[in-house]
């Protein structure tokens, strides 16, 4: 059987594997390391037992159903308050709850939100917290 055209077809599907794998073979082995949040602030400094109100492998694949979660009963049912599985009552809130003890939003949500390219839509509602600067940080503890 004779394939008329061979030639320029098997060129064009050469080239067509080429384009079309090339993001694969060009970042071959050179991913960007995840991120490690920082978890030095210093309200979880001072907190005698560090424990979140789940545990850190769910925190980090669900917390957004756990918010959306918090979200639905707060309002709907005025649920204010989750009781972990470990029996602790915690603030269900973004802000009262979460960023109490996770202040350094940049270095906590930001970084993994921007690693894997995502803009949360938690902002739009509520508030941001403070950052705290370096500057400031060294000027509270020389006080």
């Amino acid at each position: 059987m004779r394939i008329y055209n061979a030639k320029p077809i098997f060129i064009g599907l050469v080239i067509f594997f080429g384009f079309a794998t090339f993001p694969f073979w060009y970042n071959g082995g050179r991913a960007a390391p995840p991120p490690e949040p920082k978890l030095d602030t210093p309200v979880i400094q001072k907190l005698e037992k560090k424990e979140c109100v789940a545990s850190k492998d769910y925190m980090r694949k669900s917390h957004m159903d756990l918010l959306n979660k918090w979200r639905t009963e707060a309002v709907r049912l005025a649920n204010r308050y989750y009781v972990s599985a470990a029996g602790n009552t915690y603030p269900a809130s973004l802000q009262r709850g979460c960023m109490k003890c996770h202040s350094n939003k940049t270095e906590f949500c930001d970084q993994c939100h921007n690693y894997i390219g995502l803009t949360p839509y938690c902002w739009d509602c509520h508030i941001p917290p403070k950052q705290v600067t370096q500057t400031e940080q060294v000027a509270k503890k020389g006080e």
